[in-house]
């Protein structure tokens, strides 16, 4: 059955995706709309790990929309000093991202089917919710590999919400799917353009 909080959910999140798609810095003022919601979307469906990435993810939220907007020396756009341009992870960095998801995803796994049985899905949830705060701390950061990483998000959100019956989240991970493809082509041409 659809809730009225996964439409708005919906709603948020899509308009957040595509304004960090086209490098607006707008899109944390409605991000912080869409992690209020998502946290009582998540609360009444019982997913722990999601619930709780959500204190986590204003955190990140509120550092991405000041280091936006508050680039350091070097790091400034072309196209404008004030804003942060587009970079990308080396393979060193892109090798701790992946040990760490699966490590820490492992361990919050086992941790979540002991403590909180009622979890329907004790091992994708946290899987989905650490790939989510990388992805979300990439994005603060400006990194190309967001977008890498935002494409995992949506096809693993994509199979927690249809075994949800989350309608309205299920389509709205798809549609993400097709941002994220996009956003991947349009933030290259920008790291291209130092931008």
């Amino acid at each position: 059955m659809t809730s009225w909080i996964d439409i708005v959910a919906s709603v948020l999140g899509l308009t957040t995706v595509v304004l960090a798609g086209r490098n607006s810095k707008y899109n944390f003022w409605v991000g912080y709309l869409y992690t209020v919601a998502l946290f009582f979307l998540f609360l009444s469906e019982n997913l722990y790990a999601s619930l709780l990435l959500q204190p986590i993810s204003l955190g990140i939220n509120v550092l991405g929309h000041y280091r936006w907007t508050h680039p350091h020396q070097g790091e400034e756009s072309s196209q404008d000093a004030k804003a942060l341009k587009v970079s990308m992870l080396s393979w060193p960095e892109r090798i701790l991202c992946l040990a760490s998801v699966v490590v820490i995803a492992g361990v919050w796994g086992w941790t979540l089917d002991r403590q909180f049985p009622a979890d329907p899905l004790p091992y994708l949830d946290p899987c989905v919710t650490v790939l989510i705060l990388l992805a979300q701390l990439l994005s603060a950061l400006k990194k190309w590999d967001c977008w890498v990483v935002w494409l995992l998000v949506n096809i693993t959100n994509m199979a927690l919400h249809i075994s949800m019956d989350n309608i309205f989240m299920s389509i709205a991970y798809g549609l993400y799917l097709v941002n994220g493809l996009w956003s991947l082509a349009s933030w290259m041409k920008l790291y291209k353009n130092k931008a």
